[in-house]
């Protein structure tokens, strides 16, 4: 029952309400029809009629008024909602063979009807292993110390050494490859972090696109800010560079074209004692940073993903990518999933900052063409999603961030990834289970192999009910007794709307 909400106006709710309409008002024609034809018939026959015969036409009307209501009864395919909800319960269990875990029942039929899949990269797209690919430290003697102590504690990820097979990162991916990454070379964050004391923190941020610590440094002895976040970002709160900005923006390019991730490293020796003076209103206040480097991470595309695209594409539902990294990692992820040509216009992809500043008159000239959203916000991922829906398109959304909830529920169809956050589960509709984007292109077939199942029962239920009105309704203006008696009419409805319509 609680799968099942009655609120939502799914595709296939405003079809069956459309042709619900069409066979109500078609019985009624037909059953007045009926009842002028026999009282027209009847006057015909009696050539007139006596106050002898009144009797007579009372028992007639009263059996006219009885097979013009039985039309009205055997015209309405009564079997069509259990039919539906029996396809819909089906669907749902042959979903989950396909790693569909299916929360709300409509879901399954509104899959079939999607027109626009807005994907998210990390782990949909790609492999969701992220590795630290390439390093690049300025003053790697003076800051290696540093560098190793703020990826240690600035971070709220951890490793699981439990299984014997390899060591598995907890929390987020991107951090959970630095922290791989310390283990690799031989060091224990867990012994950094215990011998520097937390004391203020802002944790990773979609909005900022930065994270800041500041703890008791047991390598300075003191306080330290450490800051880790977007390059371009980084740079704007930095005051001391080792490199040219111009460089640093070269070489971050080249690893985005790559579609890897590029991460910025800055930290600030706090000589005071009121660290909340750097932390106001969630943000960075008054700081003065020192860029110590960049890494690169790679996470590299699921090989299924191209062909499920290309499947998608030929069924005629177009897929956008709505990612936070920067516009180079996401027209290469793009590439490579056969979503981005060579020759593709720059007007099928803009940032994040670019979308928030245009109107949504302008948008909606465009909405339709673009594919990929890059340094996208979650409130750039709903927009998005409010204006496709407003050129008519049935929008499904995948997440799994607490911030991706607001698309997740105001798509049509919101999809969490098995292991997304509680949050975006319970915002969602369908949780993929191995966060694969093919399993969402199952989820379309079986939406859509659920609407030929109900088109095929509505084909058998109403040539059954047509055939049978047709045959009273000859019957009435020939002049005949009907061929059907009324409790044979409603034998047949009884047994076709129910065992045969199963």
């Amino acid at each position: 029952g609680a799968q099942m909400d009655k609120s939502v106006k799914t595709p296939l709710n405003q079809q069956l309400d459309r042709r619900s309409s069409l066979i109500t008002k078609a019985s009624y024609i037909l059953a007045a029809l009926i009842f002028i034809g026999r009282l027209i018939t009847f006057f015909h026959l009696a050539g007139g009629l006596v106050v002898t015969d009144w009797l007579v036409f009372g028992a007639y009307l009263l059996q006219t008024a009885m097979i013009a209501v039985m039309v009205i009864v055997v015209a309405v395919p009564e079997g069509l909602a259990m039919s539906v909800t029996f396809s819909l319960a089906l669907s749902m269990k042959r979903m989950l063979s396909t790693n569909n875990l299916v929360r709300k029942m409509h879901a399954c039929e509104t899959m079939g009807s999607t027109t626009v899949i807005c994907t998210d990269k990390t782990g949909t797209l790609t492999q969701n292993q992220m590795r630290v690919y390439e390093t690049k430290f300025f003053n790697e003697e003076q800051h290696k110390e540093l560098i190793k102590e703020g990826i240690a504690v600035n971070t709220t990820a951890f490793l699981d050494y439990s299984t014997s097979e390899r060591i598995q990162a907890l929390g987020n991916p991107t951090e959970g490859a630095l922290l791989l990454w310390l283990h690799d070379h031989g060091t224990d964050y867990i012994t950094l972090r215990e011998n520097a004391p937390l004391l203020e923190q802002l944790t990773f941020s979609t909005e900022r696109k930065y994270m800041a610590t500041i703890v008791q440094s047991a390598i300075l002895g003191k306080r330290v800010l450490y800051v880790k976040g977007a390059p371009e970002y980084l740079i704007d709160l930095c005051s001391s560079m080792p490199i040219a900005k111009d460089d640093l923006l070269a070489q971050l390019l080249v690893y985005q074209n790559k579609a890897m991730r590029t991460l910025g490293f800055a930290y600030q020796v706090i000589e005071d004692d009121d660290t909340t003076a750097y932390i106001q209103n969630g943000r960075l206040s008054g700081v003065k940073l020192t860029l110590m480097g960049i890494v690169a991470i790679s996470d590299p595309i699921r090989a299924d993903v191209p062909a499920a695209v290309k499947e998608c594409l030929s069924a005629g539902i177009d897929v956008k990518i709505v990612t936070g990294d920067t516009p180079g990692t996401a027209k290469e992820i793009g590439r490579q999933v056969g979503l981005w040509g060579e020759n593709e216009p720059e007007s099928h992809q803009m940032t994040g900052t670019e979308f928030a500043a245009m109107s949504d008159s302008e948008l909606l000239d465009r909405v339709l063409d673009l594919k990929i959203m890059s340094r996208a916000r979650p409130s750039d991922k709903q927009r998005l999603v409010l204006l496709l829906q407003q050129k008519r398109q049935v929008v499904a959304v995948t997440g799994d961030g607490t911030n991706d909830a607001p698309a997740l529920n105001v798509a049509q169809v919101g999809l969490s990834m098995g292991d997304g956050t509680s949050v975006a589960k319970e915002a969602s509709d369908i949780t993929i289970l191995d966060n694969s984007f093919t399993s969402i292109t199952r989820a379309v077939m079986w939406g859509r192999s659920l609407y030929q199942n109900i088109q095929r029962f509505i084909l058998f239920q109403m040539t059954i009910n047509v055939a049978a009105c047709l045959i009273v309704l000859l019957g009435a203006f020939l002049g005949t007794e009907s061929p059907l008696t009324v409790t044979q009419m409603l034998w047949v409805n009884l047994i076709m709307d129910t065992f045969a319509a199963m």
